[in-house]
C-alpha cells in the first residue's frame, strides 16, 4: 500500500469512528445512561498512524469539538464529570499529534538514508558501453518501491584483448552495508578477473577475498560469464540461471553447475556451450525472478525470451522492464532489479581496450 493510500485510510477510519460516536449520541437521546463522549479521543489516536501532524492535529480539534458539542447535547456541560472527559481528549489528542510528528522524522530520516543508499549504489555500476568484444550490452538497474530498502544488486565486465567477462550479482542484506558489500564485490571481480586463469578461477580467487569481510549470515550469489563469438562460457554462484534466447530454440534456462555464494566455498565449476550470432542472453537479480502478481505467482521467465529478442538490446531491455511493471501492478517492489542482456554479434569489436578500474584495497 502507497503511503498516499495509507494516510487516506487513516484519516477515512479516523473520521469515520468520530462520525460513528455523534450517530451514537444522537441515537441515544439528551439523556443517555451512557455517556460516550470520551471515545473521541480514540480518532487522533487512528490518525497519528499515517496521518501527517497537521491532518492528525485537525482530527484532534474535532474531536475536543465533538466532545465539547456532546456536553451540550447531553446537558453535562459545565459539570466536574464532563471538564475531566473533555480534558482526556484533549490530551489523548495532544500524544496523538507528538507520536505523528515522531513518525514523520524519522520516515524523513529513512527516506533520508535509502536515497544515499540508491545514490551510493549507482555510483559503484559502471557505464556499460553499448559494445564490448564480440556482444551489444544493455544493462539497466532499478531500485525497489519507496517502502523497501535499497538492496546489494550489482553487474560489471571486464575486457581486454584476449577475454570478456560479465558478472550479475546480489549481496544479501539492505541498505548502505549492502552497497558497501557489493562495491567490494565488484572490486574483487575486477581483481581477479585481471589476473585470470579461467572463469572458475575468477569464481574461486573473488570467494577466498570475500570471506574475511562477510558476517556469518552474509553472503553474495553471483552469475559469471565470459563471451566470444561463439562461445559462452557460465560460472554460477547460488544465483539464478541466465536466460539464452535463440533463433531455434526460443528462450532455454541455463542450468550451469551448482556453486554456493561468494564467500562461503572456493571451488566452482564452469560450463560452456555455443551460441550464434543474433542469440542473446540475459542475466538478471532475483528482483525479476521473484517479481509477483497480485495473486502472488511468480514471474515466468522462459516467456519473456520473445519480447527479449526483439528490437534492439535497449529496447528489449526497455520493454522487459516495462513487463515486469505491468505483472506487478499494485504490488510495491520489495526487491531491487539488475539486468543485464547481450547479443552476440558474432564478430570481435575493434575498438580499444575496455579495461577496469581497480579501486583501492580495504
Amino acid at each position: 500500500m502507497s503511503e498516499q493510500r495509507r494516510t487516506r485510510v487513516a484519516l477515512l477510519a479516523a473520521v469515520c469512528w468520530l462520525a460513528l460516536i455523534a450517530a451514537a449520541e444522537l441515537a441515544t437521546g439528551r439523556a443517555p445512561t451512557l455517556v460516550l463522549s470520551s471515545l473521541y479521543g480514540m480518532a487522533p489516536l487512528i490518525a497519528c498512524v499515517a496521518v501527517p501532524t497537521v491532518g492528525t492535529g485537525l482530527v484532534a480539534l474535532a474531536a475536543v469539538a465533538l466532545s465539547s458539542l456532546s456536553g451540550i447535547w447531553t446537558g453535562t456541560i459545565g459539570t466536574s464529570q464532563h471538564a475531566v472527559r473533555l480534558f482526556n481528549v484533549a490530551l489523548i489528542g495532544v500524544v496523538a499529534v507528538v507520536i505523528a510528528t515522531v513518525r514523520v522524522r524519522r520516515e524523513q530520516r529513512f527516506a533520508r538514508v535509502a536515497r544515499i543508499a540508491e545514490i551510493a549504489q549507482r555510483t559503484i555500476l559502471p557505464i556499460v558501453p553499448s559494445r564490448i568484444g564480440p556482444v551489444r550490452v544493455a544493462a539497466k538497474y532499478v531500485a525497489a518501491g519507496q517502502d523497501a530498502l535499497v538492496g546489494g544488486d550489482l553487474f560489471d565486465f571486464f575486457h581486454s584483448r584476449d577475454r570478456t567477462y560479465f558478472i550479475v550479482g546480489d549481496v544479501r542484506g539492505k541498505g548502505v552495508g549492502a552497497v558497501e558489500q557489493a562495491a567490494r564485490v565488484i572490486r574483487a571481480f575486477r581483481q581477479a578477473a585481471g589476473a585470470s586463469g579461467g572463469l572458475a578461477s575468477v569464481a574461486s580467487e573473488m570467494s577466498r577475498y570475500l570471506a574475511p569481510f562477510l558476517g556469518d549470515e552474509e553472503f553474495a550469489t553471483a552469475v559469471l560469464v565470459e563471451v566470444t563469438h561463439d562461445e559462452l562460457t557460465i560460472v554460477s554462484c547460488g544465483h539464478p540461471p541466465p536466460l539464452l534466447i535463440t533463433p531455434a530454440l526460443g528462450g532455454v534456462l541455463l542450468e550451469a553447475p551448482p556453486g554456493l555464494p561468494l564467500g562461503l566455498s572456493d571451488r566452482y565449476e564452469e560450463s560452456a556451450l555455443t551460441w550464434e550470432p543474433g542469440s542473446r542472453l540475459l542475466l538478471y537479480t532475483d528482483g525479476l525472478s521473484e517479481a509477483r502478481d497480485q495473486d502472488g505467482d511468480f514471474l515466468p521467465i522462459t516467456p519473456l525470451a520473445h519480447s527479449l529478442a526483439a528490437d534492439d538490446v535497449e529496447r528489449a531491455v526497455e520493454q522487459l522492464l516495462h513487463t515486469v511493471h505491468e505483472y506487478t501492478r499494485g504490488q510495491h517492489a520489495t526487491d531491487d532489479l539488475a539486468v543485464v542482456l547481450l547479443e552476440n554479434t558474432g564478430v570481435q569489436s575493434d575498438e580499444p581496450d575496455v579495461r577496469a578500474r581497480f579501486l583501492s584495497n580495504d
